[in-house]
């Protein structure tokens, strides 16, 4: 199935009616599916009526149970997927006002206990300067100021010590030139600053390693159930186990080609000498 984002608000009343089907040319009744599944039958009713998203698993066990041929296996797994899958689009949000986002990404944060960001271009706000944040918002469109105190505000979540926080940077995103040269060493000296907060690990994949594997997007990752992923034009939501699964995956492969700690804060200290030598 091909990704189309305008499908994804149909994919959830797709997946039920699809799955209605199935249990009807089947010759089944819900309660008698739901014994076969070892599930309720109250639960059955409502991944039908679209109350209830089932999990990957569920899906299997119904599409098992009825027998489906492996086309539709294959079609409404890919649904299942999608179902567990929400686009939000750039353009959306800026009509919405970015200080919404804040506030959405702000829950985000307070519900999760361990956080993992893989920065591959940039550095996040929750890291950034009130500069670096004022820059990295200066191509949208309107009055940024309340989105930049959303981020700002945002940052108090770091020092909750209940909480643990992964930043895993590639060189690219630590060097990339977005603030002049002396305001930069300003944002990486704060890098190095919060690298130092026992609840902090933060994480440099430096240019003189060899990666055999390209950096390709900005994603996040909520404890073990949550992920999103940022392109130009918006930000994928995913849910689904082994689409969190695979980015957990990829975020531990290119950690172990980071340096950390002491090794780190060096790289982040050349970088500023680098900035500052010329001025």
């Amino acid at each position: 199935m091909t990704f189309e984002p305008e499908r994804l608000g149909r994919s959830k009343s797709d997946l039920a009616e699809s799955l209605r089907q199935l249990r009807k040319r089947a010759g089944l009744s819900g309660d008698r599916l739901a014994r076969r599944c070892a599930m309720s039958q109250s639960k059955i009713s409502k991944i039908e009526t679209g109350r209830v998203t089932p999990s990957l698993v569920d899906v299997q066990r119904i599409l098992r149970t009825v027998d489906a041929p492996a086309e539709l296996v294959r079609e409404i797994t890919a649904l299942a997927r999608m179902a567990h899958t929400e686009w939000q689009d750039t353009r959306s949000s800026w009509r919405r006002g970015l200080e919404k986002r804040q506030a959405e990404l702000a829950a985000l944060e307070a519900d999760a206990r361990e956080l993992r960001y893989f920065l591959p271009a940039m550095i996040t706000g929750l890291l950034a300067t009130p500069e670096y944040i004022r820059a990295s918002l200066s191509h949208c469109p309107g009055d940024v100021s309340k989105t930049i105190a959303g981020k700002i505000e945002r940052q108090h979540v770091l020092y909750d010590a209940s909480k643990s926080f992964v930043f895993l940077l590639t060189e690219q995103a630590v060097a990339w030139p977005l603030l002049p040269k002396p305001e930069m060493a300003v944002q990486l000296d704060r890098l190095a600053s919060l690298s130092r907060l026992p609840n902090i690990t933060l994480g440099v994949v430096p240019y003189e390693h060899v990666i055999p594997r390209g950096p390709l997007n900005t994603f996040t990752l909520y404890d073990e159930t949550l992920a999103t992923a940022e392109t130009f034009t918006g930000r994928l939501v995913f849910q689904d186990a082994r689409d969190v699964d695979q980015y957990r995956e990829i975020f531990a492969w290119f950690t172990e080609h980071a340096v950390f700690g002491e090794n780190a804060r060096d790289l982040l200290a050349a970088r500023v000498e680098s900035l500052l030598r010329d001025l």
